[in-house]
């Protein structure tokens, strides 16, 4: 029997999002990274809409939101001039989305999920690597090394969170295609800096000079330096504060901007690539080892903490015998067309934003933030695991996000958006319309214990004894499901929307759950499109 039910290798955002998932199910996860220190940069600093959403459900949002730094954007031109515009990202939040852009040091979202972690009873081992794997039909056996001491482990599973230049995707011998951009490296680094507005995202482009970042962070006097020169090609010199200072003089023409004090220094090589897999039987790659994406549009990061919430839900499910292990097979069918559809946005956002450097007009937000790189509109309606009955008067399907909506428990009389009912590890099933109830209840008589359920009326019903029971006065639910008739959906633990069905069809939702990775009994839809779904 082995100790450790999943191992995780590499301690970033993307493992810790899965270790902490892991173990608000109960699953004994282990979480070991080569460093021997936390990262303390800045690096991915742009937190989705949807990423802030799976922060919701992890319980860090309140943090997440109290670390942001709020900005607006400061375009220079040629002649010293300037204009200002709000930052990609900065929607108004709605209902239906209650979360916008945030602006965190990679660090400091790192801290968030290690308090996290701890919270629930995990750590993270510094200065461990795994140096070897194998497989069996039962386990994976992995080697360790601490310093000069190894160790061999058997797990039931093991995933490569380990970046870029994955070791355990090395081990795999996963091939990693795609393109590198050696023409196109940039310095990029962690800085004091005396002679600016804190309150601005300061930008300079230009096609015969380079272009140049400064950005402040709120809480540490730490500024992220971005900045890449034509002259350079794919021989950057070696970043430094003297380096850093110098171009800030080239570009910026004029002397009063000082920098001072780096903490932390890197070279970006831009790559484009993916693998053609994320599983190899009990073995599966996630963020960065998996794929990687140029910085525009801000999606390598987030698109790796949604493979941790995609995959965390399932691995548990299957390890604590709610579900088979055919499960595990929508992972890679869920998350490998929404890693290719991220590095062709990023590289499209790049191509864009290189022909405005070159045609001397850079500056357009639109081409790096855009509705799409929300991530609220990506869906997996082609998966297997997404049921439509057909039901008319619902709006969404199947496979996507389902959103929030403030609503009243009428129990109670308190404020509950339906984000609440989400929050945690089970599938919840709304009935939208009065009719609905009698399905809810014969759903609760079923004694599941990974489902709940909630009915949600537009008028004054009777609080329901066996259910919670919701009131949305002013339709923000209905309008933002789409419900015209009485329905069911039942929403996964990840938050997107696994079944519709009609008001009176609790049969659908109790086969599904029993089904569930046992069979192929489930509809697949033939669009693959991460955004066929519109905007909410």
């Amino acid at each position: 029997m082995t100790e450790t039910d999943v191992l995780v290798v590499g301690a970033g955002p993307t493992g810790l999002t899965l270790a902490c998932d892991l173990l608000r199910h109960g699953v004994r996860a282990r979480v070991i990274d080569k460093s021997a220190m936390f990262f303390q940069g800045s690096r991915g600093k742009g937190v989705t809409p949807r990423t802030v959403e799976v922060f919701d459900d992890l319980g860090i949002s309140e943090q997440a939101k109290a670390a942001s730094t709020t900005l607006m954007f400061r375009h220079y031109d040629r002649c010293g001039g300037f204009r200002d515009q709000p930052l990609p990202g900065y929607w108004t939040p709605t209902p239906n989305s209650p979360y916008t852009q945030l602006l965190i040091p990679q660090g400091r979202t790192e801290q968030l999920l290690r308090d996290r972690l701890a919270a629930l009873g995990g750590s993270v081992e510094l200065d461990t690597e795994l140096i070897e794997l194998a497989q069996s039909a039962q386990s994976v056996q992995a080697t360790l090394r601490n310093g000069r001491q190894t160790a061999h482990v058997d797990v039931r599973y093991l995933v490569g969170c380990d970046g870029g230049h994955s070791a355990v995707r090395r081990m795999l011998g996963a091939v990693f295609e795609g393109s590198t951009h050696e023409s196109q490296k940039i310095l990029i680094g962690d800085v004091e800096v005396a002679g600016l507005r804190r309150d601005r995202l300061h930008v300079w482009f230009d096609a015969t000079r380079g272009f140049l970042q400064l950005c402040p962070f709120s809480g540490t006097a730490a500024w992220q330096f971005a900045a890449g020169l034509p002259e350079w090609g794919a021989h950057p010199p070696a970043p430094s504060l003297e380096t850093f200072q110098q171009v800030v003089d080239h570009i910026a023409g004029h002397d009063r901007i000082r920098l001072a004090s780096t903490t932390w220094l890197s070279t970006y090589r831009v790559n484009a690539r993916m693998v053609d897999q994320m599983r190899w039987r009990r073995v599966f790659l996630a963020g960065d080892a998996a794929h990687v994406h140029p910085p525009t549009g801000g999606l390598g990061m987030n698109t790796g903490i949604q493979d941790a919430y995609n995959l965390g839900w399932k691995l548990a499910l299957v390890l604590t015998g709610g579900a088979g292990p055919r499960l595990l097979d929508s992972y890679e069918q869920e998350r490998l067309p929404i890693a290719a559809w991220a590095l062709g946005t990023s590289s499209d956002r790049l191509r864009a934003m290189t022909e405005e450097i070159a045609n001397g007009s850079a500056g357009n937000l639109a081409n790096v933030g855009t509705a799409d790189t929300r991530q609220l509109g990506l869906g997996y309606r082609w998966s297997t695991l997404s049921l439509d009955r057909g039901q008319p008067g619902i709006g969404l399907s199947a496979g996507d996000r389902a959103p929030d909506a403030p609503c009243q428990n009428l129990a109670t009389g308190a404020p509950t958006r339906l984000f609440d009912l989400f929050r945690g590890t089970r599938f919840t099933l709304l009935g939208f319309g009065d009719r609905c109830a009698a399905a809810l209840n014969t759903v609760n008589a079923a004694g599941l214990d990974r489902i709940h359920t909630a009915l949600i009326t537009d008028g004054r019903a009777t609080p329901h004894a066996v259910t919670v029971t919701l009131l949305d006065e002013k339709r923000h639910a209905f309008s933002g499901y789409g419900i015209s008739h009485d329905s069911l959906i039942l929403v996964r633990p990840d938050g997107y929307i696994a079944a519709t069905t009609g008001w009176a069809d609790a049969r659908t939702i109790l086969d599904y759950l029993n089904q569930l990775g046992r069979t192929k009994a489930f509809r697949r839809s033939r669009k693959t499109d991460p955004l066929a779904i519109s905007e909410p």
